[in-house]
């Protein structure tokens, strides 16, 4: 069977977790591949709102078997509390699995990561704090320590001493900070590893056994298209790859067994953190958004930036990630306006940009260009078929499916599981 991969389509928050869910039973396997506990999925089933930060929305869905993938890099603590938390509300967590060779977020990780953070200043990027960036960046120096160094305390120690020569300088002479002694460091890493190592696998190889027997496999991406490292609103983007070419980096599987991509759009556009937003509202259309939509993260209860529909990014999404599906979220947040603007295309300086300006200054200074469709007040919250919707409604998901250049096979009209419209199935 072929893989699916599963991609946000803006700057993430745009409702991943439900659209995995939707798949519900159909998904063997989900595959987290990407990012760290910087971003989080709330599902919310029978009234229950879970809020998911490290593991695969696929926890919830008793049938199914989900996998933290290589490209992933975990804060332990954090996994084991979410763990915890899921397992004290009745949610098993048995059948997980965790790479083998996904990275591990260290204490001096997130000590460098508050630290830089707040050494930038107005330069900064809005990180959350959570040493996600370091770690990415000690794997790409090949500093980095991994889910199988935790088993072999000799090398362990080894990786933890030369990080600490580096990193104690740095915090200690640049930073003013305390040198971090590396036993306190040891002491953290190897808290967790009896615990975690019934759950280490070759996950590669895992899922490769997975597909040949006919299994479905969901690979789905932390943060989203717009904070991809590579593809991103660079520099304000996130420290992995949160595209579909990342899936197969993050999981170790091959490009030729992917046959669908599905990329998840909200109804109107959101960001947290720093960096250019050519939609942003900072009237009370803003705040309405805001407020009807419960725009705070889900991982760090910061207000989001909110500002209407923007398909100059959705054509982006679909170019970028090859999407062949959307799933439009939170259509129901946008009843009660009397008209309902998209972004179809920015000015700058005097020229129109149908695509994503490719040069950083002048997408910072895009102004966008609307088209205002006509809103509608009808509650939509219990439609089920794209035919019950408003005929504005209808108008408004059509013509934004023209403008994104793929089809919208499925619409999110409520937070409740079932609050979903489906238009085309999201399985083969």
């Amino acid at each position: 069977m072929p893989a699916i991969v599963l991609v946000g389509a803006q700057w993430g928050d745009e409702g991943k977790g439900k659209a995995t869910d939707l798949m519900g039973s159909g998904v063997d396997f989900v595959v987290k591949f990407n990012g760290g506990n910087n971003a989080g999925h709330t599902i919310v089933i029978d009234g229950e709102k879970y809020a998911l930060h490290l593991l695969p929305s696929g926890i919830l869905t008793p049938s199914c078997t989900p996998v933290i993938g290589n490209g992933v890099v975990i804060d332990l603590e954090v996994l084991f509390r979410e763990i915890d938390g899921l397992e004290a509300r009745g949610v098993s967590t048995s059948k997980l699995v965790v790479s083998a060779n996904a990275h591990v977020i260290a204490p001096y990780n997130r000590t460098l990561d508050r630290v830089t953070e707040r050494f930038l200043g107005a330069r900064k990027i809005g990180t959350t704090g959570r040493g996600i960036g370091p770690t990415y960046a000690d794997k790409m120096s090949r500093n980095g320590i991994r889910v199988q160094d935790l088993f072999d305390r000799h090398i362990l120690e080894q990786k933890v001493e030369a990080a600490l020569r580096f990193k104690n300088q740095v915090l200690s002479k640049i930073y003013n900070r305390r040198a971090i002694p590396a036993g306190e460091v040891m002491d953290e890493l190897l808290r967790y590893a009896d615990r975690l190592a019934p759950m280490v696998a070759d996950t590669s190889l895992l899922l490769e056994q997975a597909l040949n027997d006919g299994a479905n496999v969901l690979l789905e991406a932390g943060q989203a298209t717009l904070l991809d490292v590579d593809h991103g609103t660079y520099p304000y983007v996130t420290s992995s790859s949160a595209t579909a070419g990342g899936a197969c980096t993050g999981s170790g599987i091959p490009p030729t067994r992917v046959s669908r991509v599905i990329a998840v759009l909200k109804a109107y556009t959101t960001r947290v953190g720093e960096g250019p937003f050519p939609t942003e509202l900072f009237d009370e259309s803003g705040e309405f958004l805001r407020k009807t939509g419960w725009e705070y993260g889900t991982t760090t209860g910061r207000p989001r930036r909110c500002g209407w529909m923007d398909t100059v990014i959705g054509r982006y999404a679909t170019r970028i990630n090859g999407v062949t599906d959307f799933v439009v979220t939170k259509l129901d947040v946008l009843t009660g306006l009397d008209t309902v603007p998209i972004c179809v295309a920015y000015e700058v300086d005097g020229v129109r940009h149908d695509e994503m300006p490719v040069n950083q200054s002048d997408f910072h200074h895009a102004k966008p260009i609307y088209e205002v469709m006509d809103g509608w007040w009808e509650d939509i919250s219990g439609c089920r078929t794209f035919a019950e919707l408003p005929a504005n409604a209808q108008a408004y998901v059509l013509r934004v499916e023209e403008l994104i250049g793929a089809r919208i096979s499925a619409i999110g009209v409520g937070p409740e599981r079932d609050a979903i419209i489906s238009r085309h199935p999201l399985l083969d």
